[in-house]
């Protein structure tokens, strides 16, 4: 059986369906599985064990372009798909699997798709899922897709690549090393604040460790503030790599370190799926819908009295339920996983 899979846009959401290609080998050990998805995760889709082929989809977040997306569809046709199943719910990424002809088309309704996608899902409306339950709900098997039934992600990792950033970044790989990463997209208020962070680093520095700092370029100035307090840009066991690697190098650093300190953020996925213990710093966003998959994990979070929408309204946008998690509280907890 040939399955496309149409992938979604988000780090965290793309480490997030491995859960369901895992599942599918298991349903189906001869299929084959092609990710359509966009061009910065095709690498990530490469750490994936269960994905033969990935796509890179010439359409970016937004794109309707239905003529260009039938053209594309031709393309694919070629394949001869037995099966797609998509993982979102826009009306436009129902397009190409419908225009491609392939005759099995899994998803939810999602923005009214009736017809386009021919094999709708549906979920218990009075049971909260995780994400990765109701991607993994669209497999074959219509059964069984509870998180005790799952097996998580699991990321490979290229040892070579990371010598080569052991060298490049001119990090001790006899030390053990904490990974930090203070980013989130949606802005600060997903954010742990940066001086909490540089509070951690100090502390493990002291302790005679490396401290990694990671990150894309959108949080380069993050990494900066981090940078200033402390002194820690003097300390040559600090590490800021913010903006200076990619997801590939990202996998393979996080996976060598001993624990991890992360915001609710793609990195925080990607660390869990290379089995780094973590604890996972999380604010208005929802532990209970996209928690880190993996056993050795403190979740720490304070919502009882605070707003819970995805905003910010102290200085600098953290908020306030963030703010109320510690320093002392979080390195407690890190003592807790790197003790066990």
């Amino acid at each position: 059986m040939r399955i496309l899979i149409i992938g979604p846009s988000w780090v965290g959401d793309s480490v997030m369906a491995q859960s369901l290609y895992k599942r599918l080998k298991s349903e189906d050990p001869s299929c084959q599985i092609d990710v359509l998805a966009p061009s910065w995760s095709l690498p990530l889709l490469g750490r994936m064990s269960e994905v033969k082929d990935s796509i890179k989809s010439p359409f970016i977040h937004g794109d309707f372009k239905p003529l260009a997306r039938y053209r594309f569809a031709q393309t694919i046709k070629e394949s001869c798909y037995d099966r797609a199943i998509l993982l979102t719910n826009s009306l436009k990424s129902s397009l190409i699997p419908f225009f491609a002809d392939i005759p099995i088309r899994t998803g939810w309704l999602g923005e009214v798709r009736y017809g386009l996608v021919n094999d709708i899902r549906v979920l218990d409306e009075n049971i909260q899922y995780l994400m990765i339950e109701k991607f993994s709900a669209l497999s074959i098997n219509k059964i069984d897709y509870q998180l005790a039934n799952l097996s998580f992600p699991s990321l490979a990792v290229d040892s070579s690549n990371q010598a080569l950033k052991f060298k490049l970044f001119n990090i001790n790989p006899e030390l053990p090393t904490i990974g930090i990463c203070p980013g989130a997209e949606f802005g600060p208020a997903k954010k742990w604040p940066a001086s909490y962070y540089a509070d951690i680093a100090l502390n493990y520095i002291e302790k005679g460790w490396n401290v990694i700092c990671f990150g894309s370029e959108n949080d380069k100035q993050t990494g900066a503030e981090i940078c200033k307090e402390n002194d820690l840009s003097k300390s040559e066991n600090f590490h800021n790599i913010i903006g200076r690697t990619d997801l590939l190098d990202a996998i393979d650093l996080l996976s060598f370190c001993k624990i991890v300190v992360t915001n609710d953020s793609g990195l925080m996925h990607i660390a869990a799926a290379v089995s780094t213990p973590l604890v996972a710093l999380y604010g208005p966003s929802s532990p209970e819908y996209t928690p880190p998959l993996i056993n050795q994990k403190v979740v720490l979070r304070k919502m009882d009295g605070y707003d819970k929408t995805r905003s910010g309204d102290l200085e600098s946008g953290y908020h306030p339920s963030l703010l109320s998690i510690k320093p002392d509280e979080v390195m407690n907890a890190l003592k807790g996983l790197w003790d066990s």
